[in-house]
């Protein structure tokens, strides 16, 4: 073999092992399983709540429902809501605890096959296995419905494998992570950053649709819609008390209520967290205007 044959040869069997790496989908691990206990029901429909779960996968027929089919506008196309009920044709009745994790945490479908970032599953990778047991705990007592959300409406060459080399690109674009003076502010973090996914609005994205960490919380657009900043230079004018009190009611220091979108977050979301989880966002935004 020519010595340019070898190399090409070598190039082909590295390029097929970082693809293999890079696609194969981490196991999906058999010993978790659902709970069904009433502490960690209860438990699941907090973080649920927390998460805002709701505002995306609310049902078309019944908003109270997780039966999805929601579109989300986005500059790769329109992205619609699953169906997150425990129907076993439709939604995620066949689904085994360790499945459950695994989509949470790493955007995998049961089949290993990758889902479109419009599921926040890189700000989800934060969480706790047991927060995203619970999660799944609660989501499977509720009742099943039977709704085959829509078909996506992207380009062609959007496909899942795609999704392989944005992971990575997505990967290196991590915000860092920085020591925390206090678990309260570590708590106030974890509800920002991971559970209720707020850079996935707020923070703004290159032209791949990848977060730029380095920005986080900078502000963004959206669908066409500007979302607002919430880093140390939006929160100038902020006090602890004035973002405690925009996470209960939604009123700004000016006196203002906000709109749009962001009303069904707090109406849906942070006005339902607990008062001790509430004052640790707080604490976390105020804390991050200061030390920047």
């Amino acid at each position: 073999m020519s010595e340019s044959r070898w190399f090409l040869w070598l190039a082909a069997v590295l390029a097929a092992v970082l693809l293999g790496v890079l696609y194969w989908p981490p196991p999906a691990r058999d010993e978790l399983v659902f709970a069904s206990d009433a502490e960690t029901l209860a438990r699941g429909e907090y973080l649920i709540t927390a998460g805002g779960c709701i505002s995306c996968h609310r049902g078309v027929d019944d908003e109270e429902a997780f039966s999805g089919g929601l579109g989300l506008e986005t500059d790769f196309g329109v992205f619609h809501a699953p169906n997150i009920t425990p129907d076993v044709e439709t939604g995620i009745g066949g689904w085994t605890a360790g499945e459950f994790v695994r989509a949470m945490k790493h955007g995998r479908g049961p089949n290993g096959g990758f889902y479109f970032p419009s599921f926040p599953y890189r700000s989800y990778a934060g969480l706790t296995d047991e927060d995203a047991l619970a999660m799944g705990s609660w989501l499977m007592s509720l009742a099943p419905v039977a709704y085959q959300a829509p078909e996506h409406e992207i380009p062609w060459w959007l496909a899942r494998p795609v999704m392989a080399g944005w992971n990575l690109l997505a990967g290196r674009n991590e915000p860092p992570r920085e020591e925390f003076a206090s678990d309260f502010v570590a708590r106030g973090a974890y509800l920002a950053r991971h559970l209720g996914h707020c850079g996935e609005c707020h923070t703004p994205r290159n032209r791949l649709g990848v977060m730029l960490g380095g920005r986080e919380f900078a502000g963004a657009e959206l669908g066409g819609d500007i979302v607002e900043a919430i880093d140390a230079a939006a929160l100038e004018d902020w006090t602890f008390e004035n973002f405690d009190l925009f996470l209960l009611i939604g009123l700004k220091p000016d006196g203002e209520f906000v709109g749009g979108d962001m009303n069904e977050v707090i109406t849906s979301n942070t006005s339902r967290l607990t008062e001790a989880d509430r004052d640790a966002m707080a604490t976390f935004f105020t804390r991050h205007r200061l030390s920047d």
